[in-house]
């Protein structure tokens, strides 16, 4: 019995190591408890070692697997928990696995006997077929293996090479029934016993570490310390929109594959993040503005949404107040009919000149003095509302006298004139840039000076066009 202390010792040993280091790989270990089952006659009849091929004329080995599955005539099962087993996932399909078992031998081939005291102790090395079966994974899983160990019968105890054959069936993500059968051949040809060890068990898989707990262990999780979906590989998708955060433009905003995740609110095609007015349909080519009436000026900044109109006019069309045919801005007179020759504005004609040097007549001046006379004061103020309807027209005054007198007078005298007439008009309101004014003197007469009637013509003020 010291033997099989032993062993429960060692098998405790190897489940606390296991689960000592069970945060390795994604479940890399599995535990196993069940029954097995001792079979000596299936072995191939020769006469070496512990037992002959007969006994007292009963068969104690018969041809190898001959009557393999002969339970109730050759097997010899102890009826309770009798094989545990941890195993340890080593890569490419392989998984190494330290069994033990205990048993009660009743049957020797054919030949019954009292009980024997049957342990051992196996290490094993199994390949599974199942990723090769099924593709990858499946609930059908078998094994091929090659192991060694060490079996005591009734305290003799002998070394074994063994062959594995089992099939594990998943029945859930980390549960499995286990069938196997380990042929063992004995090195020790004088009392080792060449036999077969049946065992049946339920395994329960365990080691994966799931660092954000959603599920998907760590080796499969590609965003491991971030609790995700198994669709997307243990990544999370926060909006719920079907695309993972990583490839998401906008994780926490429900949005559209052919944006990146991102929403398009108003369905203009242009997704928000771009989209300067997200709630209003728009165009690219005003970052998803609206603009109404096409001039390329986005409604909010456009005075006039509805009517187009330049960018330098706040998106309103110029406008022709006066129906001239020139747009105000280009206008100089936008509030008078003009001619387009004269940038808008009114053209003087030669009746207005007449008009103006008809008032200009009645000008009189205190005797040999540049004096205006207020008598004269009406027909200066109607010279300067016709000038004023004329707004970008510069009118010349003109100062003349008769010969008499010297010439040096005659020219001093017509320059303060025709200033003085000048002066009078800036008071009442025209602009100083639109006049000038000179005196000619006696140079240009426009009647005979040899009359009273003719001097009289020649001293004057006239009004023409500043050339």
């Amino acid at each position: 019995m010291k033997h099989l202390n032993t062993f429960f010792v060692a098998t405790l040993l190897l489940l606390g190591v296991g689960l000592a280091n069970a945060q390795d790989e994604n479940n890399p270990w599995a535990v196993e408890v069940g029954v097995n089952a001792v079979d000596v006659y299936p072995v191939g009849i020769d006469d070496k070692g512990r037992l002959p091929s007969m006994i007292n004329g009963m068969a104690v080995k018969g041809e190898l697997f001959d009557e393999y599955f002969n339970v109730n005539d050759h097997w010899s099962i102890l009826p309770s928990v009798s094989r545990v087993s941890i195993g340890r996932y080593i890569g490419g399909g392989f998984t190494f696995t330290a069994a033990g078992a205990i048993n009660k031998i009743d049957k020797i081939g054919d030949v019954r006997v009292d009980d024997l005291t049957y342990y051992s102790a196996d290490g094993e090395i199994k390949y599974s077929l199942r990723d090769l079966i099924n593709g990858d994974g499946g609930w059908f899983d078998p094994s091929i293996g090659v192991g060694g160990g060490y079996t005591w019968v009734d305290d003799i105890g002998f070394g074994t090479a063994n062959g594995i054959a089992s099939v594990r069936l998943w029945v859930a993500e980390n549960i499995a029934l286990n069938f196997q059968s380990t042929y063992k051949y004995a090195f020790e040809d004088t009392y080792g016993i060449q036999h077969f060890q049946h065992s049946a068990g339920i395994m329960f898989k365990f080691g994966g570490k799931d660092t954000d707990g959603d599920g998907i262990y760590d080796q499969d999780d590609e965003c491991p310390e971030t609790p995700g979906l198994p669709e997307f590989n243990g990544c999370p998708d926060t909006d719920g929109d079907g695309i993972e955060d990583r490839n998401d433009a906008c994780p926490n905003t429900p949005g559209l594959a052919e944006f990146n995740g991102c929403p398009d609110t108003d369905g203009d095609g242009i997704p928000d993040p771009q989209d300067a007015c997200p709630t209003v349909p728009g165009i690219a080519a005003l970052n998803g503005c609206p603009d109404a009436d096409g001039d390329g000026i986005t409604d909010a900044e456009d005075e006039c949404p509805n009517e187009a109109g330049p960018k330098a006019n706040n998106g309103c069309p110029y406008q022709d107040r006066d129906g001239d045919g020139v747009l105000d801005k280009d206008d100089q007179c936008p509030d008078v009919p003009g001619t387009v020759a004269n940038n808008g504005c009114p053209e003087v004609t030669v009746e207005v000149i007449e008009q103006l040097n008809q008032y200009s007549k009645t000008i009189l001046f205190d005797y040999d003095k540049a004096t205006i006379r207020q008598e004269s004061y009406s027909a200066l103020q109607s010279i300067a509302d016709v000038m004023k309807e004329y707004p970008n027209t510069v009118f010349h005054i003109e100062g003349h006298t008769d010969s008499r007198g010297s010439d040096a007078y005659n020219m001093k005298l017509s320059k303060e004139r025709a200033a003085s007439v000048m002066n009078y008009l800036t008071t009442i309101g025209m602009p100083a840039n639109r006049l000038t004014s000179e005196g000619y003197g006696e140079e240009r007469p426009v009647a005979t000076n040899n009359t009273a009637a003719g001097r009289q013509q020649n001293r004057r003020v006239e009004i023409s066009l500043n050339k």
